[in-house]
């Protein structure tokens, strides 16, 4: 709860505003009953129509104040509430930005999202609910009882025992529910994971026509979550009719103890009144507090992300403004949270300003996680990665980044313009840059083809293309970027022999780029520079085609099992 409240004290004005118009609100249902009183006892037990009248018009007024009141109140608790909401957002988000794919691959993307909607929603409720209900409640419930007892002073012990055993039913309800709430946002997660991942997947879980076992999976996660809200919401029904109960049996036995008939009848109608009220505030603590228990979970794991302490420490150096591109592994090992063994095991090469390294290997072989530690995505667990001779840990992130372009093993286009996505690359780059990098990359002439060109709009992951033309897309947004160091993550696995050859033909004539070029396929690698062989995280042979066909029984055998024949071939 002490997030929460950090953040109401970031808007007191808004939220002490609120609380001033409720505060007049809950004054004026105080009121009533007491005119209501003096309409009966000195009005219609007196036959005494201008009494009546007077009364009558004093509640319309008290009423019309309270109206106002509570619209005001409204307004203002509605306003704090949304702008509480979106500031958290806004900061989770800014967080999340901040953190390394280590942090992210520990809180889980499914369980992020759902605490930056899901659980901000909860905050947000809570604390308009604290400017509508909460607040009101103790207003209403002390009034209520304070000017009950100065009425009738003989039936505090009567409110005194309503009171005692409420409370001790509040007390339970909010002990047993706030662990059950807890569970529950949990399962929300898991739910969220399980449509993300088929989402994600739809076109694989339609191709091998496994919607059963899907289906299987989303039942399983939504019963789960079910019966974490079933659980939570039991808690309610068992304790809330008996504080209800409680309450009526006060206003029975007060009704009882009045039996003598010497209690004004008004009286006794502002009495049961006052009651009544007591017993709506009651209901709204138990309400409240398993709404404050649902906040405070959601506080807390929102506050787990905002307080997670990143993997990655700032750089404490900038490197110069002017890159060259060479990139230097010294003895790097890399193990992934929670991974048995290294991914990567004292790996070691050297790639010259402008070379092109290819990088070649059996599936698991710790080529994504190599290529990941140079914009430093991961920080290698040993060992050092360097570019322009500054270690990656020391430099800065952004100025590190802004030299280097990534294009990944999956390509990822975003809702808007091809022109806007291939402008992801640098946002000031001129419509000719554009074009100039996309013909690079074999784009060009399909995007000219398409009816609005440039400017056709795509769909959400591109969609509304194939899988070669988003990876052209892809590569031509990095080309635009201008980087000093280019990493191919096998991002030519969806093109055709000719138009993959054109592509890398076009890569080896750029001048001053470092390129790390990852592919399955001997023909893509066989004309870079120089090429590393790896296998299960080790390297098996660094050198060109030729020194490894003659040196290395890894690249022999990749040779052997793509080409075959003679390796000058």
């Amino acid at each position: 709860m002490k997030l929460i409240f950090g953040y109401i004290r970031r808007h007191l004005s808004l939220f002490l505003t609120a609380i001033f118009f409720l505060t007049i609100e809950a004054a004026a249902d105080l009121l009533q009953p007491a005119m209501m009183e003096r309409v009966v006892d000195d009005g219609v037990k007196a036959a005494d129509v201008g009494q009546i009248l007077r009364y009558g018009a004093v509640m319309v007024a008290i009423a019309a104040v309270g109206a106002m009141g509570a619209v005001l109140r409204n307004i203002y608790a509605s306003r704090t509430s949304q702008t509480i909401s979106r500031e958290i957002r806004s900061d989770l988000y800014r967080k999340v930005q901040s953190l390394s794919l280590e942090n992210i691959d520990h809180l889980q993307p499914a369980s992020i999202i759902t605490r930056i909607t899901n659980d901000v929603t909860q905050v947000q409720e809570f604390v308009n609910g604290c400017m509508r209900i909460m607040a009101k409640t103790p207003i209403t419930c002390i009034g209520a009882m304070v000017l009950l007892a100065l009425q009738t002073p003989w039936q505090i012990p009567v409110m005194a025992a309503v009171l005692l055993i409420a409370g001790g039913f509040i007390f339970a309800n909010v002990r047993l529910g706030y662990p059950r709430f807890g569970v529950m946002q949990q399962r929300l997660d898991q739910l969220n994971k399980v449509s993300r991942e088929f989402l994600s997947s739809v076109r694989v879980v339609k191709a091998f026509r496994a919607e059963e076992g899907e289906e299987r999976k989303f039942s399983d996660a939504s019963q789960g979550l079910a019966g974490a809200t079933t659980s939570a919401m039991e808690v309610m029904a068992v304790f809330a009719p008996l504080i209800n109960l409680t309450v009526n049996l006060g206003i029975v036995l007060l009704l009882w103890l009045s039996r003598s008939g010497s209690t004004e009848i008004g009286h006794l109608m502002a009495s049961v009144n006052y009651m009544t009220q007591i017993l709506f505030s009651l209901g709204m603590v138990s309400n409240i507090l398993n709404n404050a228990a649902r906040a405070a979970a959601s506080a807390r794991r929102i506050g787990e992300i905002l307080e997670e302490v990143p993997a990655q420490k700032a750089g404490e150096e900038r490197p110069a403004a002017s890159w060259r591109g060479e990139v230097v592994f010294s003895d790097v090992s890399f193990t992934y949270g929670g991974a048995g063994k290294d991914a990567l095991h004292h790996v070691s090469f050297r790639a010259a300003p402008g070379e092109t390294i290819g990088i070649i290997g059996p599936t698991g072989s710790g080529k994504s996680t190599l290529v990941n530690l140079v914009p430093r995505f991961y920080d290698a667990t040993g060992g050092t990665v360097a570019v322009d001779g500054v270690d990656v840990t020391r430099a800065d992130a952004k100025a590190l980044r802004s030299a280097v372009a990534v294009v990944p093993q999956k390509a990822l286009l975003f809702s808007g313009t091809i022109l806007e996505n291939l402008r992801w690359g640098r946002e000031n780059a001129s419509r000719e840059e554009v074009e100039a990098a996309a013909k690079m990359a074999c784009a060009h002439d399909f995007v000219t083809a398409a009816p609005q060109g440039y400017d056709t709009v795509l769909g959400q992951g591109g969609v509304n293309l194939s899988g070669g033309q988003k990876q052209r897309l892809a590569l031509a947004r990095a080309l635009v970027r201008r980087p000093r160091v280019l990493i191919l993550d096998d991002c030519t696995s969806a093109l055709d022999a000719e138009t993959e050859a054109k592509v890398l033909e076009s890569l080896r004539q750029m001048r001053g780029v470092t390129v790390l070029l990852i592919s399955q396929r001997i023909a893509a690698v066989r004309r870079a520079d120089r090429i590393l062989c790896l296998e299960d995280g080790e390297v098996r042979g660094f050198g060109t085609h030729q020194e490894l066909m003659a040196s290395c029984s890894a690249y022999q055998a990749i040779y052997a099992s793509q080409i075959g024949g003679d390796s000058n071939g």
